[in-house]
């Protein structure tokens, strides 16, 4: 008899009617998503766990209201060899190896696909990468490798993006009063992204209101008295976790603000990745759009600044509705 610490599978065996040609297909499709093995026609196999077994609990049903049977058991290899023979049906090497050929081909095409086509390409295969490694049970070394060419396709298309983005400092942020920063010359790189555009934005309507914008064409074209920000060397950059908008928060004590903290996640997500926040999409698509259109950096930050102006009156909203509940 099997010891109790043998590891559980799941045998899933469905039975539909012939007519069923659509509810067949429906559930082989779940079926696959979820990362299932057919051991045969009808019989399939995954790695027990309490949430998969209710996602197959729920399969079954709904093969019970398309006219079919089902049936969902617990069961254990009788030897280590066995176990380890199940465990081998869900290597995922050879979809990685498709995974990795299809970066290493996307690369190729970032240099001539604008910013619009960039971000759906990167988020059709950040769907792709997500889904093969939420059925991916027993990593392995395909895996640590995929997550390589992944990490260095990720970095490739914001070079496209952002060229030059600053790499994180460390270090204290230091406490700055705005008033000795008015009527400013700020310079940052051109062709606007997310944290250089916000970082604009946030500059002219809490620090400076009188800011004078330059847009350089690299890094080192920054004038000596000009403030620079979001880049290597200037006086506001990444520090730390925080990215350029971050760090020009803290420096000048608006962290306080709760509509500027959710912009500011929002921010941090697009240019750094982190907790999903809901309105990121829906940004980015605005900004890839407009940078398309918008001729100069100059007409792109007065439309994006009231993209923002109405992103934080709707935050403002929300956090006093939240104080209110």
């Amino acid at each position: 008899m099997p010891s109790h610490a043998t590891p559980s599978w799941l045998l899933l065996i469905v039975s539909l009617p012939t007519s069923g040609a659509t509810a067949r297909m429906r559930i082989w499709r779940a079926l696959k998503a979820q990362g299932c093995v057919a051991l045969r026609d009808g019989a399939y196999l995954m790695p027990g766990s309490e949430q998969r077994e209710q996602a197959l609990q729920e399969l079954a049903d709904e093969c019970a209201r398309e006219g079919g049977n089902a049936w969902l058991m617990t069961v254990h290899a009788r030897t280590p060899a066995e176990d380890a023979a199940y465990q081998q049906l869900f290597d995922r090497t050879a979809e990685y190896a498709e995974l990795r050929a299809t970066l290493k081909e996307s690369s190729r095409s970032l240099a001539s696909l604008p910013a619009v086509e960039l971000m759906r390409l990167q988020r059709k295969l950040q769907r792709e990468y997500d889904a093969l490694r939420s059925i991916d049970f027993f990593p392995g070394d395909a895996s640590v490798e995929a997550e390589a060419a992944w990490t260095d396709f990720t970095r490739r298309l914001a070079s496209q993006l952002s060229p030059d983005e600053p790499s994180d400092t460390s270090g204290q942020v230091p406490r700055l009063d705005s008033a000795s920063y008015q009527g400013r010359t700020w310079a940052t790189r051109r062709r606007l992204w997310v944290d250089r555009v916000a970082s604009a934005w946030l500059i002219r309507r809490f620090i400076d209101p009188q800011a004078r914008f330059l847009w350089l064409a690299k890094p080192s074209d920054c004038p000596r008295k000009a403030l620079g920000f979001d880049f290597d060397g200037a006086a506001f950059t990444h520090v730390g976790e925080r990215v350029t908008f971050e760090t020009l928060m803290a420096s000048f004590g608006l962290e306080e603000d709760a509509a500027l903290m959710r912009l500011a996640r929002m921010v941090h997500q697009l240019d750094a990745g982190g907790e999903p926040v809901p309105e990121a999409i829906g940004f980015e698509a605005v900004l890839a759009g407009a940078r398309e259109r918008v001729p100069n950096d100059d007409a792109l930050l007065a439309e994006i600044s009231t993209v923002l102006d109405s992103l934080y009156t709707h935050f403002g909203r929300e956090a006093v509705r939240g104080k209110k509940t």
